[in-house]
């Protein structure tokens, strides 16, 4: 007979400094692969079932809210920081009638994945034990509770290192910090707890003692890849981590069709999205909402922050977009930038150093080299020349600049925002336009060009004559008196 099912309820213990990050913010705010540390434990906790959860603060609570804020998570304050027994505590209250069972984590496990977490929870209850807590074995345990059997291999305890022997040191077998216990009994047993220990805290692993000696089953569940179940504990661990995590991403995108050449040179954010058939080159960084279609090529150090980048288009090397659309079969840079609000169109091209701001750009248009273009509307089939700049900001207001379909932008020229060029219109290079162009007319806003014949030479002779006079008054200078 299976076992009966019981209430699942979830803790996450999130309310600790982090001292050994150095830093002025907690822990479980600096980012793994885009998202803060704490956002990958709610977000695998999401998918297991579970009947109520609750989340412990302490330090910046108010800052870790925003985290919390919009999950199904209630917030409990632990005030004073005395062990992660008395963390657990917290929760005693509102799970003062509760029958079943609690899973506890750590805030600090970004790893962690919803599979290993229901499948911890699911041989929790077919084993009928009162608590189960996830093990794991390390080369160099070094900091971590060592998990303590008897000669038939059955779990006995966990033992801080620093409480430990120098024989229980030796052990390699670690506490990963996921317990999963059953409520009743996890609170008549944290009550019974004392803090005599080096820290002088109120320990969540000393509740293993006083169930072996009430005859409650206790079990240790090995996990095969230390860091999927362990916390970080300091910034280089977090590196090493978010290495880790980012090429499990890639590996599944892969997996799924996706070309990268390179890797571990190659960043994936978590909420990326890629078609089949793309291929990414090294040193490509896509994060934020970035959707890739299919068929696309991004080439080296290129980098797409909430950025839509629809079938067969192309990103040359050293390209930055942010929240912008690139249309389909587009051809961007290299180095080119789209800053936000750009939207280009079928088979644009935006080439080598062309900056775009909250620019559409319309269908086979194209601006190939070193243009600024911001705040305007560009149609069909228009060329932007060399050197091409609308002014759209006059110290106080930003104005738009409209190009129809086929206009023709020569090269150095500086449209002067509000201003529109209808249809088919010319605007000659090195104009400066500050008034709207017809549809098909010619537009040319230049000087008139004047030549002085014999102006060279001229200059060449004064310069001539200027260094011949310098010449003879240091002379003068150099000779003796008397």
């Amino acid at each position: 007979m299976p076992p009966k099912k019981r209430p699942l309820y979830t803790l996450i213990l999130a309310a600790g400094h982090g001292k050994r990050m150095k830093s002025r913010r907690i822990k479980l705010l600096h980012e793994v692969t885009g998202r803060p540390m704490l956002t990958w434990v709610l977000e695998a906790l999401r998918g297991v079932p579970a009947k109520e959860s609750f989340i412990v603060l302490g330090h910046q609570a108010d800052l870790v809210r925003g985290l919390v804020a919009g999950t199904p998570f209630r917030v409990l304050l632990q005030r004073e920081q005395r062990g992660t027994g008395h963390a657990v505590m917290q929760a005693e209250r509102p799970l003062r009638e509760a029958a079943g069972d609690l899973l506890i984590l750590n805030g600090d496990t970004p790893a962690i994945r919803t599979s290993t977490l229901k499948d911890f929870v699911s041989g929790h209850v077919k084993s009928g034990a009162a608590a189960s807590v996830l093990t794991t074995t390390l080369e160099n345990p070094a900091g971590y509770g060592r998990v303590l059997r008897d000669g038939l291999g059955e779990l006995t305890g966990i033992v801080e290192e620093r409480d430990a022997t120098p024989e229980e040191r030796r052990v390699r077998e670690v506490s990963a910090g996921i317990w999963c216990v059953d409520i009743p009994r996890l609170f008549r047993a944290l009550r019974r707890t004392r803090p005599d220990n080096a820290q002088g805290e109120f320990y969540l692993p000393d509740i293993l003692g006083i169930f072996k000696e009430n005859g409650h089953k206790i079990v240790a569940v090995r996990h095969d890849e230390p860091w999927e179940v362990l916390g970080v504990n300091s910034r280089a661990e977090l590196s090493r981590l978010a290495r880790l995590i980012n090429r499990r991403i890639v590996d599944g995108w892969m997996d799924m069709g996706v070309s990268v050449v390179d890797p571990d040179r190659t960043f994936i954010g978590p909420d990326v999205k890629i078609g089949q058939d793309t291929l990414l080159y090294p040193d490509v960084h896509l994060v934020g909402a970035t959707s890739i279609g299919r068929d696309c090529t991004i080439h080296p150090g290129c980098f797409l922050r909430d950025t839509r980048m629809d079938d067969g288009a192309v990103l040359l090397p050293s390209c930055v977009s942010t929240e912008s659309r690139i249309g389909p079969r587009a051809q961007i840079g290299p180095f080119a930038h789209l800053r936000p609000g750009c939207d280009l169109g079928p088979d644009v091209k935006i080439g080598n150093f062309v900056e775009l701001k909250k620019t559409r750009v319309g269908a086979g248009s194209k601006a190939n080299h070193l243009a600024y273009l911001g705040d305007a509307e560009i149609g069909k089939a228009v060329n932007v020349g060399a050197g091409t700049i609308t002014c759209n900001y006059d110290g106080t207001h930003k104005y738009k600049t409209i190009l129809e379909n086929g206009v023709f932008v020569g090269s150095d020229s500086q449209l002067v925002a509000p201003v529109r060029v209808r249809r088919g219109a010319y605007i000659g290079a090195g104009s400066t336009i500050v008034s709207d162009v017809p549809a098909g007319a010619l537009a040319l806003a230049r000087s008139r060009q004047t030549i002085v014949r014999g102006w060279v030479a001229k200059k060449k002779k004064e310069k001539k004559a200027e260094a011949a006079s310098a010449a003879r008054k240091a002379a003068v200078r150099r000779v003796p008196r008397g």
